[in-house]
């Protein structure tokens, strides 16, 4: 098995039926990943001579105070927001992901305008931690069913980001949702390679457990706390057996 992994993200989508899900994860059995952002882009350059400078200094490389600073603010702000989305139900205000940040309301909507565009930011991000994560593990085939296994976990957690994400276009919901599929097709693989998981699984069928968890996890979770409670166990043994089911077959 790989070693020890923690890392927050988290999404899934139930293909066809428009439900998204993203949370965050942190489950053994998978090397810590590094969470590494890249916000250098030609993008960036400014339209106007008076900051033709800084534009420059993107080109060759080097960063600027005001860029390093809002290279520490925007990463500042997923952090936050993707702290705050983790084992909760109810929505998270722009406010409480500033202060939580540590800077003002208008540095974060100079960031992100509305709470869409910092949703789509969000799944970015943990994208991109997945990637990290998939990437320290390429030599290791078990990782597969414990990385599996912390996506789906995060797909319970994160629900706030789950229920935004149902709200963004169709499009930008299946980019990212193919992303997702496309990171975990390499350890699927080489986990099939090495006898660790079944081999007529294909990356699509990662859909289905996706769905499934999803609907366990809309259909459990409910206003009290002691549902709440349960409804994590139930989550939890589904999340199980659905691994249980990459076993090869005798």
């Amino acid at each position: 098995m790989g070693r020890g992994c923690a890392a927050g993200w988290g999404w899934a989508k139930s293909w066809g039926a428009g439900s998204v899900a993203f949370p965050r994860w942190s489950v053994g059995g998978v090397r810590t990943c590094s969470e590494k952002l890249n916000f250098m882009t030609l993008s960036l350059l400014a339209s106007n001579v008076g900051h033709l400078g800084e534009g420059w200094a993107l080109i060759y490389g080097v960063q600027t105070p005001r860029r390093r600073d809002a290279q520490r603010n925007r990463q500042a702000i997923l952090e936050a927001a993707s702290d705050l989305m983790t084992g909760r139900r109810d929505a998270v205000g722009m406010p409480e992901i500033a202060r939580r940040a540590g800077i003002g309301q208008a540095t974060l909507y100079r960031h992100f305008p509305d709470r869409y565009a910092l949703t789509s930011g969000v799944i970015a991000f943990q994208v991109e931690r997945l990637e990290a994560c998939v990437d320290a593990n390429r030599h290791q085939p078990a990782a597969f069913r414990p990385l599996l296994g912390a996506v789906l976990s995060s797909q319970v957690a994160m629900r706030p980001l789950v229920h935004l994400a149902r709200r963004l276009e169709p499009a930008v919901q299946g980019r990212y949702l193919r992303q997702i599929v496309g990171l975990l097709a390499g350890p699927l693989q080489r986990a099939q390679e090495q006898g660790f998981v079944r081999r007529d699984l294909v990356p699509a069928d990662l859909l289905l457990f996706f769905g499934m968890v999803e609907g366990v996890a809309e259909g459990m979770i409910t206003d009290g706390a002691a549902e709440r409670g349960g409804a994590v166990e139930h989550a939890a043994k589904a999340i199980e057996l659905a691994l249980d089911g990459l076993a090869p077959t005798p």
